[in-house]
């Protein structure tokens, strides 16, 4: 399988460095990248081609990876058309759907939609995949392969539920690093130093999302055999459900979704 990445920005850079680990040959891989400082980068640290030329990237391979700007997407997408024949075309893109990225290639269906996030930057992101009805099961499990080598995949079967996975992993680790703002200032307000809140911040962070991810029981009951009767738990949970905090996550995740769709909408006018 043949890689063509259009855009070579962190994610490209991420996801190009993860099939390398995982032991993909360079020389089955290109990107395309108009920033010669991005080109001489990708050249030097990956020891992958890299091109300006569009038509020059595509030429030989069995994937197209759009990773550009959602806003740069309709031109390129309109210059990609007549160079593809059976290629799968993957967008990761934010916001734009797949259908539109078909209409633009000229009613293309061999299109997959990923939406990653920020943590598949150190190899420990999840993605939410759609495929139109064009992606047969070979060009499934491609993707799979490309996506994967930053961490774990899940397919939707409706372009609506990426809308879901947008506003809950895509913006999920921003909802993680505010909470955990909050509690390393707390633990300054209680007399820790900068440090010392940092450190037990993020080991506690790291500690309950491996106890959570290595066992079969749910966030509900982990949590209920954190909260002793009568404990210090207790009393912080109570202090949180009485200011309503898990309505407010709620809310905010509804809001996250909402806006996805008004962006998908925007962006898929051109």
């Amino acid at each position: 399988m043949n890689i063509a990445f259009i855009g070579g920005g962190n994610m490209s850079f991420a996801l190009i460095g993860g099939l390398l680990r995982q032991g993909y040959s360079p020389g089955r891989i290109r990107v395309v990248e108009i920033d010669a400082g991005r080109r001489e980068r990708i050249r030097t640290e990956l020891g992958v081609a890299s091109t300006a030329e569009l038509a020059e990237g595509v030429a030989g391979s069995d994937v197209v990876l759009l990773a550009v700007k959602p806003q740069q997407l309709a031109p390129v997408a309109r210059a990609l058309a007549p160079l593809l024949e059976r290629h799968l075309v993957v967008s990761i893109a934010a916001g734009i759907r797949a259908m539109d990225i078909g209409r633009w290639l000229g009613g293309y269906e061999r299109v997959v939609r990923a939406m990653p996030n920020t943590p598949a930057l150190v190899q420990a992101g999840v993605t939410g995949l759609y495929a139109l009805a064009g992606v047969d099961a070979e060009q499934r499990h491609a993707a799979e392969t490309i996506l994967g080598a930053v961490g774990s995949v899940l397919w939707c079967q409706s372009e609506e539920l990426l809308d879901a996975v947008t506003a809950v992993s895509g913006s999920g680790p921003a909802y993680v690093f505010y909470f955990m703002e909050a509690l390393q200032a707390a633990g300054q307000t209680l007399g820790l130093d900068a440090d010392q809140a940092r450190q037990l911040t993020l080991d506690t962070f790291l500690g309950a999302a491996r106890l959570a991810s290595h066992g079969g029981d749910d966030a509900a009951t982990l949590r209920a055999r954190v909260t002793s009767r009568g404990g210090t738990t207790e009393r912080a949970i109570q202090a949180l459900d009485d200011g309503k905090v898990r309505e407010a996550i709620l809310h905010a995740a509804r809001a996250a979704s909402l806006r996805s769709r008004e962006l998908g909408d925007q962006l898929g006018e051109p």
